[in-house]
Order: structure tokens, then C-alpha cells, then sequence
């Protein structure tokens, strides 16, 4: 089959992209794989970021970029399948199988317009990387999708020697689902008091346009034993999580998850790779993470700063 992968965030490389990027590797191993971006390097640092192979896909040129609807759904046909992970869209494609993935909610974007409707019909699948996704893009679009977890390589990850170390790992950046590292350093500052010997390390994708947030982490380090890591390879991403003994999360933290839910942690892929290196999750009750942990069983559930 010819298959087709379209992502508009490929640039940032995080858990959506590590969703789509895993399907494109594995598909690729028996059928014709494209992935839809521009940059031609997208494979060497997903394999360098995410230790994703891509090397039997192809990067071409993304058919739907631009504003011209009936070109994009042409040079769709000649697929038997495409993937969307959506922006809130819905794609118009005339390819012979679509699926269209959602992994965040997408509140009062008019999901059951007429267009949507229509363009709905051309796919056979809407899947959601979690039931928190689910229940807000089933309302949202009026569809009944599916859950399929995202993929993560738990092998890849296993505890080295623990140290002090409370990690957390995110993208910078104040836009999306901001993880809140400004608000933690914050909180490490008062923590710090009662917990000399501990060291707080803040690891995560860091884009062009995000350069102004992570400064002001950066500067609000200062004077702490805390520590940022932006774009780390694969390889140290592993270290991290091996030597780390607690895995801290914030993700919603101080936002109403009925009035704005994208601000919740969707699934939690982080904190499953952090589970699988032996470090204890203590992570913000909103959104998917409920899926993940199990308050005092697994690890710990928080909603105040003060737990």
C-alpha cells in the first residue's frame, strides 16, 4: 500500500510526533511510506530525539500546506491510506482509507459543521491517544471514536543507580499545553529548604519561537540546584530518567479543566517512560494522567502544591 502521514507539528518532536512517527516506521517495513513535511532532515532527528527509524520512509513535499482545498484533496488520491494527526481540522482527503488521530480536545471549534460532517464520511477511523481525548472530541465532533494508547518503547528505558534527582520533562514553551516549568521551579525554590541535597532537572524540546519562556525558566534557576536541558539526544534522555528517583508533572495545574481542557496533560507519555526507568510518578490529577497512575499504588496523584 501507499500510505501517507501528515503531522502539523513534526518541528516540535514530542508525544504526538513520536505517535506518528512510530506508525510510519513500523508501516514502513512492509508498505510505501511518505511523510508530509518540509524539512528533509526530519528523519535524522527523530531517530536522534526519539530514537524513531525512519530510514525506509520518504520525506516529500506536504501536500497540505496552502490554501488550495481541491489540490490538496487531488494530490491525495493516490493514496490507499493517509494518516492525520489533526490540529482541529478535518482534512479533506480523497485518499481510498483515511484516519484521522485526535490527541488533545479541541473545544468550540464548531466540530459538527456541515463541512466537518461531510468530510467525516471519507474516514473510517477516528482514534484518540486517551479516554480524557475521547470524551471531549466525541462531544466536540459529535463522532464515536476509539483509544489507542500512544506507543512507548518501555524497553528503552530502565532504572541505572537513583540519585536525588526530581525530573520532569516536557516541551518549553508557554503555548499548547504549557507544562508549567515556571510555576515548579518556583515551588522547588520553597522545597529546597527541607531538601538540601536535592537537585531538580527540567528536560525538554526547546523551538525557536520558545526561546523567550525558556529564558525566563532559565533565570529563575538561578541560585538553585536546578537545571535545564533543552533538545537532549535520545541517549541522555535515557540517563535522565535511569538516575532520577522522582518524576514530578504539572500540566494543568491552576487551569479549569471544564473550560479549558487542552491545558491538561492528554495522555502522559512522559511519565510512562519515567515508570518504566523505576522513578516514582508524582503527577497533577487532571486529564490523562489518572490513566497512568494510580493514586498510592503506583505513584501519586497531586492537585495542590502542597499535595
Amino acid at each position: 500500500m501507499k500510505i501517507g502521514i501528515y503531522n502539523p507539528y513534526f518541528d516540535s518532536l514530542g508525544g504526538g510526533e513520536r505517535y506518528s512517527l512510530t506508525l510510519a516506521s513500523h508501516w514502513a517495513k512492509i508498505h510505501d511510506v511518505d511523510i508530509f513535511w518540509e524539512d528533509k532532515d526530519i528523519a535524522k532527528k527523530a531517530q536522534q530525539r526519539l530514537k524513531i527509524d525512519l530510514s525506509r520512509t520518504k520525506v516529500v513535499p506536504n501536500l497540505f500546506r496552502g490554501k488550495n482545498i481541491l489540490k490538496k484533496a487531488y494530490l491525495s488520491k493516490k493514496y490507499d491510506l493517509i494518516f492525520f494527526l489533526s490540529d482541529g481540522s478535518v482534512p479533506l482527503s480523497l485518499a481510498k482509507k483515511n484516519i484521522i488521530h485526535f490527541q488533545s480536545p479541541f473545544p468550540f471549534v464548531g466540530g459538527q459543521s456541515i463541512a466537518n460532517k461531510t468530510k467525516f464520511r471519507r474516514y473510517q477511523a477516528v482514534v484518540c491517544n486517551s479516554q480524557f481525548t475521547k470524551k471531549h472530541i466525541d462531544q466536540e465532533f459529535g463522532v464515536r471514536s476509539e483509544v489507542i494508547y500512544p506507543p512507548v518503547g518501555i524497553n528503552e528505558f530502565r532504572p541505572l543507580k537513583k540519585e536525588k534527582i526530581i525530573l520532569t520533562v516536557g516541551r518549553f514553551t508557554a503555548y499548547s499545553t504549557n507544562k508549567k516549568q515556571k510555576e515548579m521551579v518556583q515551588f522547588f525554590k520553597t522545597l529546597a529548604k527541607n531538601l538540601p541535597l536535592w537537585e531538580f532537572r527540567l528536560v525538554g524540546g526547546l523551538l525557536e519561537q520558545d526561546k523567550t519562556y525558556f529564558q525566563e525558566v532559565v533565570k529563575l534557576t538561578e541560585g538553585l540546584s536546578a537545571y535545564v536541558f533543552p533538545n537532549d539526544p535520545f541517549a541522555q534522555l535515557q540517563d535522565h530518567y535511569g538516575r532520577a528517583m522522582i518524576y514530578w508533572h504539572a500540566a494543568g495545574f491552576g487551569e479549569d479543566e471544564k473550560k479549558n481542557p487542552a491545558a491538561m496533560e492528554h495522555f502522559g507519555i512522559t511519565t510512562v517512560e519515567a515508570m518504566a526507568a523505576g522513578c516514582i510518578p508524582i503527577v497533577y490529577d487532571g486529564g490523562g494522567q489518572p490513566e497512568i497512575v494510580r493514586d498510592g499504588k503506583n505513584g501519586f496523584l497531586w492537585r495542590t502544591p502542597r499535595c
